[in-house]
C-alpha cells in the first residue's frame, strides 16, 4: 500500500503510480477521474460532487487488479475498496456518492431504459458482474440511502468521463479543493 503522512499526497501518488491503467474503457483511470470531475465542475455542481467525481474510482487503483479483470469475470467491488480507503480522510458527503456509484448504475438501468441502452460496452460487461439492474425492492432500498441522489448525479459524470484525448485540468490543480474536505 502506498503510504505517506499527507493524505492528499498519498492520493496523488496512487494516481501517479497506477492511474495510467486501463479498466476496460477507452481512457485510463486517471483520465476518467479527471474528466468526471471536469464535467461536474463545468455543470456547476457543488464541490462535494466535484471531489467525489474525481475520487470515485480510486478503488480501481487500491485493488491494483489486472486491467482486464472484468473480462475475466471478476468483480473487484472497487466502489467499496475505494470508499473504505477514502473514508479515513474524507466525510460521507465525498465518500458515499462514490461508494454508491455502482448501485446508481444498477438503479438507473432498472428505471431508465435509455440510460441502460447507452452504457459503454465495458459498463455493460461490469453491470452483469455487479448483479445487473436492480429489482423494484432494491430500488426502494437504494432510495432510502441519504446519498442516493448525489450518487445518481455522480454516475452521470462517471458515464460522461470516457472521452479519448479530452483536455482537462491536471490532478495537482485539485490539491486545495481536496485539502478543504479533509477531516
Amino acid at each position: 500500500m502506498i503510504s505517506t503522512t499527507d493524505p492528499v499526497e498519498t492520493i496523488f501518488k496512487l494516481f501517479e503510480d497506477r492511474g495510467d491503467q486501463s479498466y476496460g474503457e477507452s481512457v485510463t483511470v486517471l483520465d476518467h477521474s479527471l474528466q468526471s470531475a471536469e464535467f461536474a465542475r463545468r455543470a456547476g455542481e457543488p464541490d462535494t460532487i466535484v471531489v467525489a467525481a474525481l475520487l470515485h474510482d480510486a478503488g480501481h487503483l487500491v485493488c491494483n487488479a489486472a486491467e482486464d479483470i472484468a473480462s475475466q469475470g471478476v468483480d473487484t467491488v472497487h466502489e467499496e475498496a475505494g470508499a473504505d480507503f477514502l473514508a479515513q480522510w474524507f466525510g460521507p458527503e465525498v465518500v458515499e456518492p462514490g461508494r454508491l456509484h455502482v448501485a446508481a448504475k444498477r438503479y438507473l438501468c432498472a428505471t431508465d431504459q435509455d440510460y441502460a441502452n447507452g452504457l459503454s460496452p465495458a459498463s455493460s460487461e461490469s453491470l452483469a458482474l455487479q448483479g445487473g439492474p436492480f429489482t423494484r425492492e432494491q430500488c426502494t432500498e437504494f432510495e432510502a440511502n441519504p446519498y442516493w441522489r448525489e450518487a445518481l448525479v455522480l454516475r452521470r459524470y462517471d458515464d460522461m468521463g470516457k472521452v479519448p484525448g479530452m483536455v482537462v485540468k491536471p490532478l495537482r490543480s485539485y490539491e486545495s479543493l481536496l485539502r478543504s474536505f479533509l477531516l
